[in-house]
């Protein structure tokens, strides 16, 4: 979002993401195999700023299933493994509330954090999920940690039948950091493909996880069972990149991760 203040994103703005998510002009094919397909922007050259998209066909998972296990915070905590920590720190509206996430970085760069305002949308049988970075008061970047920045993130899921979608992943970010190259390669032939494989596997395993863990509760559905507390939008700013530490990591030698051999 590059407007001046916070807003919640109206439906033109979720059209326009949904726009962009179906547009294949101006993406570079990364990575195309077996069902997941990976296309990167390099938006300037010599900047960190990325753009990746990644897309999977789920010939086995329902719409509605994807869209609960990416809201669903607590199934996220067990099946994402990148994720350090997670949770919500208040409400806006019906269907936009503000949270934090932390996640591991590739072996040996620091890890990295975000405040984001969150808003989905269902239009009609599909789904999209999107946010951006704000800046909240009582939680500033912590030590140890970069603060990036979530320019415009999001998921878009389509309904293709019963047990049948589509799932397309969108990210637009600023790591705060001069980022060696080979790690938005990683990123895009590696480390994106093996996400989406970690969604469509966690997918699979929902329906039984959910009966055994307050199965009737799902706010992003039925948002009466909200409890969290409502924030004001005056107390949110946009978060600037540039007021960030700005971390120079382009020299970092790469590491051979545990998992790469998936």
């Amino acid at each position: 979002m590059s407007g001046q203040t916070v807003t919640i994103p109206d439906d033109r703005a979720f059209a326009s993401f949904k726009a962009e998510c179906l547009c294949e002009e101006g993406w570079t094919m990364n990575y195309s195999k077996r069902g997941i397909t990976v296309w990167s922007q390099e938006l300037e050259e010599g900047k960190s700023v990325h753009k990746i998209k990644c897309q999977m066909v789920c010939k086995d998972v329902s719409a509605e299933t994807m869209y609960d296990v990416l809201h669903d915070i607590e199934y996220r905590k067990k099946w994402d493994t990148n994720v350090l920590e997670t949770f919500d720190i208040g409400k806006l509206t019906v269907n936009a509330d503000v949270g934090y996430y932390s996640w591991r970085c590739p072996n040996p760069l620091t890890n990295r954090d975000v405040i984001t305002l969150r808003s989905w949308l269902p239009i009609g049988k599909d789904y999209i999920i999107m946010n951006y970075s704000v800046k909240h008061a009582k939680y500033p970047p912590k030590k140890g940690v970069v603060r990036a920045v979530s320019i415009q993130t999001g998921y878009m899921i389509q309904c293709q039948g019963p047990n049948h979608c589509i799932l397309t992943y969108m990210a637009q970010v600023d790591p705060r950091g001069s980022l060696p190259k080979w790690v938005v390669n990683r990123s895009s032939q590696l480390l994106a493909p093996r996400a989406m494989k970690k969604i469509s596997k966690a997918c699979l395993k929902y329906s039984e996880w959910k009966q055994r863990h307050n199965p009737g509760f799902k706010p992003w559905l039925y948002p009466e069972q909200n409890t969290l507390p409502s924030i004001p939008l005056s107390e949110l700013s946009i978060q600037r990149a540039e007021s960030l530490e700005n971390i120079d990591e382009s020299s970092v030698a790469e590491t051979q991760d545990r998992e790469d051999s998936d």
